[in-house]
């Protein structure tokens, strides 16, 4: 049976290229990172860690075409492979990470409220 393809939505598209935007910001930093790391020792652990997490975020360019699940997946484990070992040797840097929490929960809110704004509610014109 010939069916037709699912028509992605608005949010689909969002999504779709921020996460792809937000893949290419962890690759750069974590290979900056790990540039760095041939100038100025990096403790092991966090070298591990950054080649693992730069391995995966290269792979989901390939894997993750089609899964969103996967490249998300991808951003959170990146992002706390630099996050976590950082806040475990400096736990005073988890103040501004939590100040840093505000302005993205505020984000992830509206993206929300976007997502569940139907396409058919669209603005009534006044005459």
């Amino acid at each position: 049976m010939n069916m037709p393809a699912p028509v992605r939505g608005k949010w689909d598209k969002v999504e779709f290229y921020t996460s792809y935007f937000l893949l290419l910001v962890l690759i750069s930093f974590i290979g900056t990172r790990l540039a760095f790391a041939t100038v100025w020792q990096l403790p092991t652990i966090d070298f591990v860690l950054s080649v693992v997490a730069m391995l995966l975020l290269i792979a989901s360019f390939w894997f993750g075409r089609h899964s969103r699940r996967w490249r998300l997946c991808t951003i959170g484990f990146a992002a706390a492979t630099q996050l976590v070992p950082m806040v475990i040797r400096q736990p005073v840097l988890l103040f501004p990470l939590l100040g840093a929490l505000i302005p993205i929960a505020i984000l992830v809110g509206c993206l929300i409220a976007l997502s569940k704004k139907g396409a058919d509610s669209r603005p009534r014109q006044a005459s």
